[in-house]
């Protein structure tokens, strides 16, 4: 018998499982850091709304400041993600616009707290809030995961929303890949030792290359005026993805795309001033103006270290 060969085994295989573990738990601790729920603050105010969705019935929360009278935009989160990920475009609302970002199902506070991985379950969710104000419809904005939200929103609901901005949008099934690690994470105990809203991430990752083969077949209907944003440095969702979507997207107006050289997949909180323009530009139907030629509305607001110290937090049970 070749003992040496038998103790590279036998350290290979517990050493394996150790690097598996903690490549898991440092994606828990990168889901903590925007994960995380907020109440809000004294700039925004947090509501709710009842939404009946093919996986039941949710109480959706959101954080909203803004014209109340005037179009409104709805921000849609990734995962891990909160309505907090979106703070500052709320807190620093147009006065011709209101502005809210919601807490996705199994996020922040919406109810009740468990993973929902249905693509359409997470667009029933926005149904209650799609209101058209003076012919003005709603403008929906989702970044990563939240990118096939609105998608599906779009081509289900298209007649209740005036405009889609794809923030780094995850539509591409065959850019998606599942790691071992994920799987080992989605079984107890493992889930059972993470933040619930981690474990909720991990669950939407794992069934989300078959919830976009079913919305792929969709998006041919969509007819909604579209801006897409993507850098080509993201390494969590591939810029490849804008081809996708630029070939499937075959009846939407394609406003704009917007490439981003080098930039990361971070965008709500590196890149607000494109993404302000964007939504003004939807907002305006101001279709055929150059992007950079927009109006900035993000050239007022205060400092983003001031409006971060802003927010409370919440305690997640």
């Amino acid at each position: 018998m070749n003992f040496k060969k038998l103790r590279r085994k036998r350290v290979w295989i517990p050493s394996s499982v150790f690097l598996l573990l903690a490549a898991f738990f440092i994606f828990v601790n990168v889901a903590v850091k925007f994960g995380a729920a907020v109440e809000g603050s004294q700039y925004v105010g947090r509501a709710h709304v009842v939404a009946d969705t093919v996986s039941g019935q949710l109480k959706v929360s959101y954080i909203h400041r803004g014209n109340e009278t005037s179009r409104r935009i709805i921000f849609v989160h990734g995962t891990p993600g909160s309505a907090a990920d979106f703070y500052q475009f709320v807190r620093n609302a147009p006065d011709d616009l209101e502005v809210i970002a919601i807490d996705r199902a199994g996020f922040g506070q919406t109810l009740p707290n468990e993973a929902v991985t249905s693509l359409e379950a997470q667009a029933d969710a926005l149904v209650p809030l799609l209101i058209e104000r003076g012919g003005k419809k709603p403008i929906l904005v989702g970044h990563s995961l939240g990118g096939p939200i609105v998608a599906k929103v779009a081509a289900k609901y298209g007649d209740k929303i005036g405009g889609m901005i794809q923030l780094a949008g995850s539509l591409d099934p065959a850019l998606e890949e599942v790691l071992f690690i994920q799987h080992v994470g989605n079984v107890w105990p493992i889930s059972w030792l993470i933040p619930k809203f981690a474990d909720h991430s991990n669950q939407e990752l794992i069934d989300l290359e078959a919830e976009l083969r079913l919305l792929q077949t969709e998006l041919h209907s969509i007819t909604t005026p579209t801006i897409i944003i993507h850098g080509t440095a993201d390494n969590l969702v591939p810029y490849a993805n804008v081809a996708f979507m630029k070939a499937e997207f075959t009846r939407a107006q394609i406003v704009d795309v917007v490439t981003l050289e080098g930039q990361n997949h971070f965008l709500p909180w590196q890149r607000q001033k494109v993404i302000a323009q964007a939504i003004r530009k939807l907002a305006d139907e101001t279709y055929t103006l150059p992007i950079d030629q927009v109006k900035d509305d993000t050239a007022s607001w205060p400092p983003a270290e001031e409006t971060w110290a802003e927010l409370s937090p919440v305690d997640e049970k």
